[in-house]
């Protein structure tokens, strides 16, 4: 069987599960898998950048992720009336001089001899910036966070058409990446995925306590869609010819209009995923790509004929992040509200690297496919578990404390799945399902 052949059969073994999905279950399934499923190829590409590309270990995906989702509410959402009055344009005093804080402490590191005097000038611009940046930013926070706490309490957005929030979200995970690859790309792979993971920690912890940002753990609600691609069910269901469509096709109305929209989500996804997967090849067969390559496999040799390691590390994980960056704002749009409480590693940046492992590091279709198939099993292996604990503890009588664990274990074959598919792949293909070339 030949390459291409063995491809293609790949993906139309994914997409048949999929379908079965429909048939089996609920189209809704199927396609809620399908669009879940294109945003995390996207995720999946941002991280076979880096790790394919170049072989730097990110495990902070979820950082970006969650920035991407942060772009959307601060570029879609509507401003909260009366917040920027109240301590808005001090919340900004207050952020500014927090950086004029750090920027002098560089610049005095920087300029002044080493000594007694450079260390405690430091020590000094340190301590007086942080007291008049709290003083400024603690009272105009509480100002905005005071104003309808139950329903805003942020500051709100610029209430711009949402898909312009998308490429926000890979701009504000690319200004994060290049701060962060400035301070942490020097380290070593294991020391770097240990910053990134934390820096994003740091990420989520700040979305989840900064109300006056994004409503903390109350979060944002009323995301609005991405008109006019996307609508809402309530308009559809009163728009007589879309009623006239779904009876020709034998679906009640309610059904037909869910489908529609999702549809809508699922043609924008495949678009964005199109865009980025074929300048993804581009990158990958150019001068540029086999430079990279070139660099992920012998760095020392690479520096040697002349190229700036450091910074084209810098340069691809600032790509790569942003690529996140805009899944991340796809995600929220997708969902209608960002919850910075959901934001975990398991799911974020464990499972991307998984998917990226299990469908080939370092090709793109392969990191494409191993996302559709990890994310239909995240979706599956819990429904079926759960039918085959039921069916192997059927001969069980219905107060038996074993029948009950064992039912209540199916839970977890969610983590047990994953690790088995990571170790049956690494044993039989560990190059992947579509190897590098």
């Amino acid at each position: 069987m030949t390459e291409p052949v063995k491809n293609t059969l790949l993906f139309a073994v994914v997409g048949g599960l999929i379908l079965l999905t429909g048939f089996t279950q609920s189209w809704n399934a199927a396609i809620l898998i399908l669009n879940m499923g294109l945003i995390s190829a996207i995720m999946a590409l941002g991280v076979n950048l880096q790790w394919g590309f170049a072989g730097l270990f990110n495990v902070g995906v979820m950082g970006f992720v969650a920035l991407g989702g942060l772009a959307v509410v601060l570029v879609s959402t509507p401003t909260t009336p009366g917040a920027w009055s109240a301590g808005g344009f001090g919340i900004v005093l207050a952020l500014l001089l927090g950086a004029a804080t750090v920027v002098a402490t560089v610049l005095v590191a920087q300029k002044m001899p080493k000594g007694r005097v450079r260390t405690l000038s430091i020590i000094a611009i340190l301590i007086v910036g942080f007291f008049i940046y709290r003083a400024v930013l603690d009272p105009n926070t509480a100002a905005v966070e005071a104003i309808e706490p139950a329903v805003a309490g942020n500051l709100g957005g610029l209430n711009l058409p949402v898909l312009l929030a998308w490429p926000a979200g890979g701009l504000l995970a690319a200004g994060a990446a290049w701060l962060i690859g400035k301070t942490a790309l020097g380290l070593r792979s294991d020391y770097l995925a240990i910053a990134t993971l934390g820096i994003a920690e740091i990420i989520i912890a700040i979305l989840k306590n900064e109300d006056w940002l994004a409503r903390g753990v109350k979060n944002v609600y009323g995301i609005p869609r991405p008109a006019p691609v996307v609508g809402y069910e309530v308009d559809l269901q009163n728009d007589p010819s879309f009623v006239a469509r779904a009876e020709w096709l034998g679906l009640d109305t309610v059904t037909a209009s869910t489908l529609a929209v999702k549809l809508g989500y699922s043609l924008l996804f495949l678009i964005v995923l199109l865009v980025l997967l074929w300048m993804a090849q581009k990158a990958l067969n150019s001068p540029w790509g086999r430079m990279m390559r070139a660099i992920r496999d012998n760095e020392v040799a690479a520096e040697a004929m002349g190229k700036d390691v450091t910074r084209r590390h810098l340069q691809i994980f600032v790509l790569g992040s942003a690529i996140c960056g805009i899944a991340g704002a796809m995600m929220t749009t997708l969902d209608g509200q960002l919850t910075p409480s959901a934001y975990q590693p398991l799911r974020f940046t464990f499972l991307v690297w998984v998917m990226v492992i299990v469908g080939g590091s370092g090709n793109n279709f392969g990191a494409v496919l191993g996302a559709f198939l990890i994310w239909f099993l995240w979706v599956q292996v819990e429904p079926i578990g759960l039918w085959l604990m039921s069916l192997i503890t059927a001969g069980l009588p219905d107060g038996s404390a074993l029948k009950a664990h064992l039912i209540e274990s199916a839970a977890h074959m969610r983590l047990l799945t994953m690790g088995l598919i990571l170790l049956i792949v690494l044993r039989f293909s560990p190059r992947g399902l579509i190897p590098e070339k």
